[in-house]
């Protein structure tokens, strides 16, 4: 309403685009220039978008007289998406030089989910302000503008290039190899040649994608379970993406202890699953409960959530002493690649409807054709996700002085020469 003739969608895949173009160079960044230096830039960058889309800076201000609002508009949003990456890839490489090798998987699960937050915050605070009016849109934007200004500052005054020691034992071998990291799509080469990487990568893809349909169509799925004013759907859209931000805190606090990512990923798949069934109903007195529907969907969340996190540590760990942004970016690459695909796909097929349970009066109802898609992808996930029985290179590292430990089914042996050796109890 507020630019004619342009839509919304048309903003989102410039921003789509950008952020998957921008993951290809976070890596080689990184490198040459450190963690610090990029993060720092990359605050500065969002702060600065950010104020082109709300006209803080106004083309006629910065040169460009010729350039409409709109174009403001645009310019904001690929800078906004160039930089988003370099937060979405670093949180591995983040907790392996901060963290110790218990802190590591929730660290990641805060960094990488606490994007939700400001999904959630989006939901209540931009929902409320913004309405039908363009002046609400404008206010709504100046306050991103705002926040995002006191981020940057903090960052720039706060952010650090690293520990003053390692804080694990494979991040002090990592440092006396001082090996120079390959480019980033050698890197790529080496991690898909790699025993264990495709199934922690596939099932990033399957939660990303999962969480991105669902929050996509949040008004159209609540819809169907009875919630149909504006403020209860934002708050349940609100509670989805809090809820993915707990249940990656919690159960990345779990697998820091235990190193039991198999388990708890193919448990958060089945979870999963079943979640999104009832989410999908749409005749059945279960699927028209406004109360059952929330509930779903905060278990979705929780559920989902988690196999993010979880599978960017086991990805890491399994390609150990692989560079860790460049892990985290072909799984970001992959992810977006993929939701944006999917998206489109999802919206046709909630256009369709099954029967299920003809014949048994009780269960008899028709569920939707975008929940029988994300179902298939988390069930064809989980079945591909059971064959993982790859090693934790990185947490054998760890444990070097213990002399082994039980990872998976498999029992990792630290020799003396610090090689790995493995083999099925």
């Amino acid at each position: 309403a507020s630019f004619s003739g342009h839509s919304a969608e048309s903003l989102i895949d410039i921003f789509l685009f950008t952020n998957v173009f921008s993951c290809f160079f976070v890596t080689d960044l990184v490198a040459k220039f450190g963690l610090g230096t990029v993060i720092r830039f990359a605050s500065v960058l969002m702060a600065v978008g950010c104020a082109f889309r709300s006209g803080t800076c106004l083309p006629t201000e910065v040169g460009f007289p010729q350039l409409v609002s709109y174009t403001s508009v645009v310019g904001g949003t690929i800078m906004v998406g160039a930089a988003q990456p370099f937060f979405q890839c670093t949180p591995p490489a983040l907790s392996a030089q901060w963290f110790g090798s218990d802190e590591r998987a929730t660290s990641t699960a805060v960094a990488l989910n606490f994007n939700q937050i400001g999904i959630a915050t989006a939901f209540l605070v931009g929902g409320g302000m913004v309405g039908e009016s363009s002046a609400g849109l404008a206010d709504y934007f100046y306050l991103i503008t705002t926040i995002s200004i006191l981020a940057a500052v903090g960052t720039v005054l706060q952010f650090k290039d690293g520990p003053p020691s390692p804080p694990s034992s494979s991040e002090v071998e990592k440092l006396l190899r001082n090996e120079k990291e390959p480019p980033f799509f050698e890197s790529v080469k080496q991690f898909f040649s790699t025993k264990g990487f495709a199934l922690p990568f596939a099932a990033f893809i399957c939660s990303i994608s999962i969480t991105n349909v669902v929050g996509a169509f949040i008004s159209e799925v609540m819809g169907r379970g009875g919630v149909t004013g504006q403020f209860e759907i934002d708050l349940a859209g609100a509670g989805f993406e809090l809820a993915i931000l707990v249940g990656g805190v919690v159960i990345g606090g779990y697998v820091d202890r235990t190193k039991k990512y198999k388990s708890v990923t193919l448990l958060c798949l089945a979870v999963t699953a079943c979640a999104l069934f009832p989410l999908g109903l749409n005749e059945h007195y279960v699927g028209k409960e406004p109360v059952f529907c929330v509930i779903t969907l905060l278990v979705l969340g929780l559920a989902c959530g988690p196999i993010q996190p979880v599978n960017a540590e086991l990805a890491v760990d399994v390609t150990y002493p692989s560079d860790e942004t460049a892990v985290e970016s072909v799984q970001q690459i992959g992810g977006n690649l993929v939701s944006a695909v999917l998206v489109p796909v999802a919206g046709a097929a909630s256009r369709l409807d099954w029967e299920v349970f003809p014949k048994i009066t009780v269960l008899d109802s028709d569920i939707r054709g975008d929940v029988v898609l994300l179902m298939a992808l988390a069930a064809a996930t989980y079945a591909f996700y059971t064959g993982f029985d790859s090693p934790l290179l990185r947490t054998a590292a760890d444990n070097a002085e213990g002399g082994g430990k039980v990872l998976e089914g498999e029992v990792v042996e630290v020799e003396a020469t610090g090689a790995v050796a493995s083999s099925t109890p």
